[in-house]
């Protein structure tokens, strides 16, 4: 692309590159987590349902709190052990939405969503993954409160890494749903789609759930199909991010596309079209004319267009 506009630094993709270590290890040893909770350098992230609880230190926001100050902020549904943070150990607390709400009208508190947290950089990205790691075992717990299998109350178990039915002793783990993000290219152009969900301005790559018995390219090339009629040939793996909303792993890919005509299925997609790569510098720049823009930098779909803009026709193998 001739003159191609400088897009500057790399920003870092949301939710990932965690320094947590999960310490799996410790997860069964119920005395010692509960005294590693106490301890002076725990620290625990409050949440409840989609709304995170952050404290106002002077002109900061702080995630992380006390133990016991954490289940003073309200009725208590879960805790999670989510490892160490240089040894430091690492909690996910989850209080009923009924206490979230109460605390909203607190001066010393900040209560938001993790989606405005990450694209407006309200914390340190270092507190991103372990949140979005709370977020999602949280909720997984808020769901799956009786068995599945025979209608039981359930019990969490391993630091909230299981729940076991004490009736049929059936035993539970949290779930991660795969999500396949995909651009497919042709030559300099990539066809990007919008949701209705979607900013008005705000275009991104196609995407969808992988099926059972279904590899990542046949999830791909069926997506592209589905929602826009057109055939897909090579995929290509480019990275993948925790998505807590509310447990999905986003698989970013780039594909092949081997023909053009666009057919959208409107029940999928409000609308779809081609993009070259050109344009789609400006939209990442937010220097689009008619005010176009791309998801921002803390979603991977960021990351699979910018690739494309960078790589061009590199990225398909």
């Amino acid at each position: 692309m001739p003159d191609r506009l400088d897009l500057g630094p790399h920003p870092h993709l949301g939710y990932t590159a965690s320094a947590l270590d999960r310490a799996a290890n410790r997860r069964d040893e119920r005395a010692k987590l509960a005294k590693l909770a106490e301890s002076s350098n725990a620290g625990c992230y409050v949440m409840g349902g989609e709304l995170v609880v952050l404290r106002n230190v002077g002109d900061a926001l702080d995630p992380l709190f006390a133990a016991a100050d954490a289940r003073a902020l309200g009725a208590v549904r879960d805790e999670v052990f989510l490892g160490l943070m240089r040894q430091a150990p690492r909690f996910g607390v989850g209080l009923d939405p009924a206490s979230i709400e109460s605390l909203k009208a607190r001066n010393d508190l900040k209560i938001t969503d993790l989606r405005t947290i990450a694209v407006q950089g309200l914390v340190d990205a270092g507190h991103l993954p372990p949140l979005a790691e709370a977020k999602a075992l949280l909720g997984w717990h808020a769901r799956h409160r009786f068995c599945p299998n025979c209608g039981a109350p359930t019990l969490a178990v391993q630091g909230g890494w299981r729940r076991d039915c004490p009736n049929c002793k059936a035993e539970h783990f949290p779930r991660t749903d795969p999500v396949v993000i995909m651009l497919a290219i042709t030559g300099d152009r990539c066809v990007l789609g919008r949701s209705p969900r979607f900013a008005a301005t705000m275009w991104s790559c196609l995407a969808g759930f992988a099926e059972p018995g279904e590899t990542i390219e046949e999830a791909v090339r069926r997506e592209v199909l589905e929602e826009t009629g057109i055939a897909c040939g090579r995929v290509s793996y480019f990275a993948s991010q925790p998505w807590p909303f509310p447990s999905s792993l986003m698989i970013g890919c780039h594909a092949e596309a081997l023909s053009e005509k666009i057919v959208i299925d409107r029940s999928e997609i409000e609308d779809a079209r081609w993009f070259d790569r050109e344009e789609l510098a400006l939209m990442l720049a937010r220097r689009h004319p008619d005010g176009l823009t791309t998801p921002p930098p803390v979603a991977i779909a960021h990351h699979i267009i910018r690739s494309f803009v960078e790589d061009g026709g590199n990225v398909v193998l």
